[in-house]
């Protein structure tokens, strides 16, 4: 199984960034082609050493990396990268990976 991790840094209007971002933005990405499984951080995210400055963190699972990247490539997955930047007023990061069970 691959993930996409979205990391979210806090946003300017952490309100307008949660409405727009489960309104609109969390619709579109759902629609990205071999998309197995979404979820979102509930509550503050923290660090061991207390608070971080992410405001919400998405993983989002594939099958592989290939159907991460086919999934971007796609009319959908490139409509939904477009839309980050209206809402993500405090930048993202983004990480990719493949994971086995151990």
């Amino acid at each position: 199984m691959a993930r996409l991790v979205v990391m979210y840094k806090t946003p300017t209007d952490p309100a307008a960034f949660d409405k727009y971002y489960f309104e609109t933005h969390l619709p579109l990405a759902k629609q990205l082609p071999g998309l197995r499984h979404f979820e979102v951080s509930t509550g503050p995210v923290l660090t061991p050493a207390g608070p971080s400055g992410f405001h919400l963190i998405a993983t989002l699972y594939f099958d592989d990396l290939a159907a991460i990247t086919a999934a971007f490539g796609s009319a959908a997955g490139q409509a939904a990268a477009a839309d980050v930047q209206t809402f993500a007023t405090g930048g993202v990061e983004m990480i990719l990976f493949d994971s086995r069970d151990v």
